[in-house]
């Protein structure tokens, strides 16, 4: 991808008459996102990168604000239908816009399919593993344990929902956790928080299916302790953010949680992106960022 430049200067004979137009002119907006782009564009460095386990793909990228601290963090999880083909790199991009605002951000790297381990458990058993290390984190750099969020796009939205909804897994089943860190609250971006309905709609060209090793018809206790629509309820304010014109995961995914999470009691709010795509949202030079942003700063 080209990068982007600031707009070329006007001459002296249009400088009069373009003075307005120039004054209002942002590289923001000569600059704005236009969809998926935002994969192959190059995020601002992390302050640090961390192992969390002892494979090669259980790391995660800290930012910090400035400032003392202690600071509320914002777990936070890449998309790309769990499969090794995408990583953390593009989910830095909002990690650096919220560590702007005063947010840390731990940005989880973890087996996908493809990798070896990935797929069910070990995707899920990572996410937990890399968010539980929060503990270890806070020993060192000033974090506030006690505002902790996570943030996902994609299949990240499925995998933070999942980490807010772990102790409602039940004890024995092998994605239990023990003593999970507690979360004020998850927002997920265009996630695949239905499982059961992803898979019926083959999703990802059938992700689902590869994810949790079949159909749920033949693996229903993998589904139960896997997709957050049957988790619900898990106490934790809920926000889904998702694109009206989402044709990756559509916008029906994030209702259907919606629905029954605030029939099961939770806070659980719709936050629909008009005209936006499955990627806009998590691009903050996108229109929609600023929704977005607030959303996950209000959760603190």
């Amino acid at each position: 991808m080209k990068p982007c430049t600031t707009p070329q200067a006007p001459n002296r004979r249009d400088l009069l008459r373009l003075s307005a137009a120039a004054a209002a002119w942002s590289l923001s907006t000569a600059c704005k996102s236009t969809g998926r782009e935002i994969l192959d564009l190059p995020a601002p460095p992390a302050d640090v990168r961390l192992p969390y386990g002892p494979d090669a793909s259980q790391f995660g990228d800290l930012r910090l604000p400035q400032g003392a601290g202690p600071h509320p963090v914002a777990i936070v999880l890449h998309g790309g239908f769990w499969r090794a083909k995408v990583g953390l790199e593009y989910a830095g991009h909002i990690c650096a816009a919220l560590a702007h605002t005063g947010i840390a951000t731990w940005n989880i790297e973890y087996r996908r399919i493809g990798n070896p381990g990935g797929g069910w458990p070990g995707t899920f058993l990572d996410a937990a593993l890399g968010a539980d290390h929060l503990r270890t984190l806070a020993q060192k750099y000033p974090l506030d344990l006690k505002r902790v969020i996570s943030v996902g796009h994609s299949a990240g939205g499925h995998l933070a929902l999942w980490l807010a909804a772990r102790p409602r897994i039940p004890a024995g089943d092998p994605l239990a956790g023990v003593d999970p860190i507690a979360l004020r609250g998850t927002a997920s971006i265009a996630g695949v928080v239905d499982l059961r309905r992803a898979w019926e709609l083959r999703l990802g060209d059938g992700a689902v299916g590869e994810l949790m090793g079949g159909p749920p018809a033949k693996l229903p206790q993998r589904y139960h302790a896997g997709s957050p629509t049957e988790l619900v309820p898990i106490r934790v304010s809920v926000r889904l953010l998702h694109g009206t014109d989402d044709s990756v995961v559509p916008i029906e995914i994030s209702n259907n949680y919606q629905k029954a999470a605030v029939t099961a009691g939770d806070d659980a709010r719709l936050v629909p992106l008009p005209g936006a795509d499955h990627f806009l949202p998590v691009d903050p030079r996108s229109i929609h960022w600023p929704l977005v942003e607030r959303t996950v700063q209000n959760l603190l």
